[in-house]
């Protein structure tokens, strides 16, 4: 290990790299305590303490804590990413970014260019809903009016756009994707607090004994091995190359395997689906008063966190933004294609249109696979922390049933913080690896010993 990080520092080119990403991960966290003006702290805090037990402690994990201090950078990536979501769901239905998305990397510019606007837009909207939120409370704000919503909707849409430019950075300039690289310094930066959480769980207030902390952190190992298990997991499908005659060389005749992993889209389908469930919520802090607003909010209260409505869209958006992510970045037809090309085949399928039907039919049962194991892994934090809620159904759908033969634990919660949840160990898991991964590529490139030493001397040994 010593050794490898070494070799690391002693290629000029990936040292830079990797010091350009901290210093960007460091400029992002220096963003997290710049307070937005006008805001009176104190009572800011007492507000978000009441709300932090749903879906704004979910959002704050995702912002690394600028939520619940309401810095510039308290809007966070989640304007970009919902703003992704609506031009890849709209390339679907829209003849012209269809087309864009099949010219290459102009059209690949052009739809970034779009998302950069759309994001603008999403953050300015987001902003000025949370402005006239926080003059409507008692004692929020220290001037309310005009010059209040004007220099907060300023001061947060700028921070969310310097945000994009950040992660935009760090994929081009650093190593590994940039967005999920500050969502995961936002998510390690509060385990600090999580730990400080227990330990006064255990050893002050004693609300858990000593051997409830060991399950705990029992549990907590049984998920990291079961995220990586399944992050590494893959369907290997076969493929055999016909011998070729390239003058007076024989070539081919040559056996290897096409890797599909079970989670292609990694934790992308979870972050889409939070994306997508917050912006109701955004909408419905416009209304407070007359019809509409009691129509909004009692619409809302039935998707509030940890209900069962809410429950259940969160599963459905995450199997649907799974299917949905892998057919952007997987294209069964130009893979089959590509095969066809190098003259390989499957074994006992025809090469063509008969390979790509095959290989898409892998993927979606493998897909099911994966989007139903995201959707544990994002529910193991809502069971800890709300619960599944069930007795809150009406009687016809069995919620007296529920209340009277489930556990208390599993209706209600436990009250525990998502950094000891799947969401956020499935992010911390999922990006460490990608980026290990990227690091060893770079190290293998220049025939350097990297980390997953066992797994390249296997796949040397295999490929002779």
């Amino acid at each position: 290990m010593i050794q490898t990080l070494k070799s690391i520092t002693e290629i000029p080119d990936l040292r830079k790299r990797l010091t350009f990403t901290l210093i960007i991960l460091a400029v992002y966290r220096l963003g997290a305590f710049i307070p937005t003006p006008g805001i009176n702290t104190v009572v800011f805090e007492q507000f978000f303490n009441q709300m932090a037990g749903g879906l704004f402690g979910l959002l704050s994990m995702f912002s690394g804590g600028s939520l619940r201090r309401l810095t510039v950078f308290a809007l966070g990536i989640m304007p970009y990413i919902t703003a992704s979501i609506i031009l890849q769901l709209l390339g679907v239905v829209s003849p012209t970014l269809e087309k864009l998305q099949k010219e290459g990397e102009l059209g690949r510019k052009k739809i970034t260019e779009y998302t950069r606007w759309m994001t603008v837009g999403l953050s300015a909207f987001q902003a000025f809903g949370i402005a006239i939120t926080l003059q409507r409370q008692p004692n929020m704000v220290v001037h309310p009016g005009f010059g209040f919503v004007f220099n907060t909707v300023l001061t947060l849409t700028t921070g969310a756009v310097f945000i994009m430019w950040l992660g935009e950075q760090i994929t081009a300039r650093g190593i590994g994707n940039g967005m999920s690289l500050l969502i995961f310094a936002g998510i390690v930066v509060g385990l600090p607090r999580a730990v400080n959480d227990l330990y006064q769980k255990v050893f002050v207030t004693r609300v858990w004994s000593f051997p409830v902390l060991l399950l705990l952190l029992a549990f907590m190992l049984v998920i990291v091995a079961f995220i990586v298990y399944v992050e590494r997991g893959e369907r290997r499908i076969p493929i055999q190359y016909a011998k070729r005659i390239v003058g007076r060389k024989v070539v081919g005749g040559v056996s290897t395997h096409l890797p599909l992993k079970v989670n292609s889209g990694g934790v992308m389908p979870i972050i889409f689906a939070v994306s997508l469930l917050t912006f109701p919520q955004t909408v419905g802090l416009f209304w407070r008063s007359g019809v509409v607003a009691r129509a909004v909010n009692a619409f809302l209260s039935l998707f509030a966190y940890g209900e069962p409505l809410y429950t259940l869209s969160y599963v459905v958006l995450i199997m649907f933004f799974a299917h949905f992510y892998l057919s952007i970045i997987y294209n069964p037809d130009e893979v089959a294609d590509n095969i066809r090309k190098q003259g390989g085949f499957i074994p006992g399928i025809r090469p063509g249109k008969r390979t790509a039907d095959y290989l898409d039919d892998v993927l979606t049962k493998i897909t099911w696979v994966g989007g139903a194991y995201l959707a544990i892994i994002a529910l193991i934090p809502e069971i800890m922390l709300a619960g599944l809620r069930l007795n809150h159904l009406p009687a016809w759908l069995g919620g007296n049933w529920f209340d009277a033969h489930l556990p208390p634990w599993l209706l209600h919660g436990l009250n525990v913080q998502f950094y000891f949840g799947g969401t956020s160990l499935l992010i911390v898991v999922g990006v460490a690896m990608d980026f290990v991964q990227q690091v060893e590529a770079q190290l293998i490139m220049r025939h350097y010993e990297g980390f997953l030493k066992k797994g390249r001397i296997r796949g040397r040994r295999a490929a002779s």
